[in-house]
């Protein structure tokens, strides 16, 4: 039974599955390694014919920008990069890059590509496709033979200080752009303005997608999403807006707390949760919230 369109103040839900966009599947971006299997995942509307997704690519060129508007898509990153770097300046992270001890090897970069998780593995081979010279390309065999794992086998030493050498090169911080809206930004937008939310639930996704990722499992992106639909009608299916999203919300930090790494939930209750009960469904500036204890402020 789906629960009643009404707000809830305790996070509590089952989670369940569902299916992936990228061929990367379970993880979380900056998070677990059994989260992320390197292909075990398919395109979230693979069942989908061709009319239907010319229908869906029609709708979505009918609706707001949302997010992905310029100022939006800024507010978004910087959202992210106060949890994840507990800074506003998010372009002040293409050279970041360290082993958090989260089992997925070395994080780096503005959304926290992981050694250990496919994305980081795909970026350098997509950018060295575009530039053979770049000084990560030697790196290519072990980040092969240490994808989906946390091991740093062929990688120290060395690797860190080239991952920042090269985050100051313009294309490769442009690859990282890339990669970030190809795998993280631009589904997740496109998902939610699909199940009729607004900018906020678009983020709502966004940030989801980036520390679950887009996974198919129990912790995965798509996997939340399925268990949140076994609850609740999204806005297009004709439930309400807030409901749907809170309980996504509790469906959330419920898997987040599975994770030792992601126990702290404040990233959604003192920040998106807070914008939810506020009704602020549009993310319209100025905002305040909190992260890890921190507050941070965008006017």
């Amino acid at each position: 039974m789906k629960r009643a369109g009404l707000l809830l103040l305790v996070a509590v839900a089952p989670v369940a599955t569902m299916a992936v966009y990228l061929m990367g599947a379970d993880s979380d971006s900056a998070g677990a390694a059994d989260q992320k299997a390197p292909g075990a995942g398919r395109p979230y509307d693979e069942d989908k014919s061709a009319a239907e997704k010319r229908a869906d690519d029609k709708l979505i060129a009918s609706l707001p920008p949302g997010l992905a508007a310029p100022a939006k898509k800024d507010l978004a990153q910087k959202l992210v990069a106060s949890a994840e770097n507990s800074t506003l300046n998010w372009r002040g992270q293409y050279g970041y890059i360290e082993d958090i001890g989260d089992g997925n090897g070395y994080t780096a970069g503005i959304i926290g590509f992981c050694t250990g998780t496919h994305d980081l593995l795909t970026l350098v081979e997509r950018y060295t496709k575009d530039h053979p010279d770049n000084g990560l390309a030697r790196y290519l065999p072990a980040l092969r033979r240490v994808d989906g794992s946390d091991s740093h086998e062929g990688l120290d030493p060395g690797f860190t200080e080239a991952w920042k050498a090269e985050a100051t090169e313009p294309a490769f911080r442009k690859a990282q752009d890339r990669t970030r809206d190809r795998v993280y930004f631009d589904p997740a937008v496109r998902l939610a303005k699909l199940d009729g939310l607004g900018t906020l639930g678009q983020f709502i996704y966004y940030d989801a997608m980036v520390l679950h990722g887009p996974g198919t499992g129990p912790r995965g992106f798509y996997g939340l999403r399925e268990a949140a639909l076994k609850e609740a009608n999204t806005p297009s299916q004709g439930g309400k807006e807030k409901a749907y999203l809170d309980i996504f919300l509790d469906i959330r930090t419920k898997a987040m707390k599975e994770k030792k790494a992601h126990h702290d939930t404040t990233r959604v209750e003192t920040a998106q949760r807070q914008f939810l009960y506020d009704g602020n469904l549009d993310l319209r500036t100025p905002l305040t919230w909190k992260v890890y204890g921190e507050t941070f402020k965008v006017p």
